[in-house]
């Protein structure tokens, strides 16, 4: 049994946004704010930023490491000498990973990670001056990737944590932080499916909570979890609508012979960190190689822009902006336009779940896996707590209508929910039924 703190931390980071929540005592938990210039902001993009200035006179070379709307106003204001990487969590767990080199110097994912997280401390000013030893950090259910590996990804978590001064470093699932955060609307005892969509990983958990002598008390009943969601529907968009621009299908020739143009170069567009590493690759040089044999020359010619002016932030909006849409509509226009890169085509909201379908069955089947786990019929669920942008999309949305039907399906909190109940976590009276602890004592 542990004792409850006088200050608790919930860090949500997250594939496309980190949020960072606090309680003081007993009181509610409150989120961190970072003062920007367009109004203060809660929602911290989890992109970072690396630029190295030129020397002048004799002052050598600088570099700068900016993140969240910094690092996007790095890039917008510099993006040819601005390395802008964003989505990097979807490669915690990947052994192939190892490193990247950014202005000559190596950066492994906790490198990143600890940049990231210290820029983010140093935004938010005296809101996280000075803080605990605990950090409850949230975790998916399953780390996005084809073979992930859950031990190397929480070392990566571990090392980076602490980097920020934090000496006990503990681990809660996604969803269940999000129930915890959706608990606080009970009113009676209550059966809670929570669905977790953040941009890499869909996380399900079901929780039972029970009022007790005015003590809300809880069980974790089951979880599951697939490593797709919001980054893997947005590859669908761009494989179908814009890598055929890009010269995807098309060919070019080697010596009599017509052969199709490798389609691994595509594939870096199914994960916005792949895009970015794309860049500084081996690939690019035979990309460039490929525009002077190419039946279609202009088209791979739009890939090398892409890639040489960094255009992956402007293709993250313009997809964005089209799934926001046809969530609303059922038919809307893709607009990219980024340097002499233009492509615009109609796109019916059938068609773009024709496109994702492989990702919807994947979604129902860890639907399906919790509640097998559970052992509980549909009707024994008295609440569903849909959570994350990608709970808008109507397809998504259709899988719990099917299941629960409208009456039990509420949303809120899709920014916030995450970070909030975790802070929550952090005084429960018995923290390691909710939380598990860092397998080693982080280094100092």
């Amino acid at each position: 049994m542990t004792s409850a703190p006088a200050t608790t931390i919930g860090i949500d980071f997250g594939t496309t946004n980190t949020v960072v929540s606090l309680t003081h005592g007993e009181g509610p938990a409150t989120l961190v704010r970072f003062p920007t210039t367009a109004g203060d902001i809660f929602a911290f993009r989890s992109a970072l930023a690396f630029q190295q200035h030129p020397a002048v006179g004799d002052h050598p070379p600088e570099r700068t490491v900016e993140a969240g709307p910094w690092a996007i106003e790095a890039y917008v204001e510099d993006p040819l000498d601005t390395r802008f990487i964003q989505s990097f969590k979807t490669f915690a767990a990947s052994a192939a990973f190892t490193e990247t080199k950014i202005h000559n110097r190596r950066y492994q994912f906790e490198d990143l990670l600890a940049a990231f997280l210290l820029r983010l401390r140093h935004h938010a000013g005296e809101a996280m001056g000075r803080l605990p030893p605990r950090v409850i950090v949230g975790r998916p259910v399953t780390f996005a990737g084809g073979n992930p590996d859950e031990a190397l990804a929480l070392s990566r978590y571990e090392a980076a944590f602490a980097r920020l001064g934090f000496t006990d470093i503990r681990y809660a699932y996604e969803p269940v932080g999000a129930a915890f955060f959706f608990a606080r609307q009970l009113t009676q005892d209550a059966t809670v499916l929570v669905a977790d969509f953040g941009g890499g990983t869909s996380d399900f958990s079901i929780v039972r909570f029970e009022k007790s002598g005015g003590t809300l008390r809880s069980k974790a009943l089951a979880r599951s979890g697939v490593g797709v969601a919001g980054d893997a529907f947005d590859y669908r968009i761009i494989d179908n609508i814009v890598s055929p621009e890009l010269g995807k299908g098309s060919l070019y020739r080697a010596f009599d012979n017509r052969l199709p143009i490798p389609q691994r170069y595509y594939t870096a567009f199914a994960r916005w960190d792949q895009l970015a590493l794309l860049r500084a690759s081996k690939d690019m040089r035979d990309i460039r190689s490929l525009a002077r044999t190419a039946m279609e020359p202009e088209k791979i010619e739009r890939l090398i822009e892409v890639l040489d002016d960094n255009h992956g932030y402007s293709l993250y909006r313009a997809v964005s902006a089209l799934k926001e849409a046809l969530s609303r509509d059922e038919e809307a226009v893709f607009l990219f336009e980024a340097g002499s890169v233009r492509i615009e085509k109609p796109v019916k909201r059938t068609d773009f779940e024709g496109w994702i379908s492989p990702e919807l069955k994947a979604i129902e089947r860890a639907v399906d896996q919790a509640m097998e786990r559970s052992g509980l019929p549909p009707e024994a669920i008295d609440r569903v707590f849909l959570t994350g942008g990608t709970s808008f999309v109507p397809a998504v949305r259709d899988i719990f209508l099917g299941r629960f039907g409208a009456e039990r399906i509420e949303t809120g909190g899709e920014f916030e929910s995450i970070a909030s109940g975790l802070a929550l976590i952090g005084r429960e009276a018995d923290l390691d039924l909710w939380s598990e602890r860092a397998q080693r004592e982080p280094a100092a």
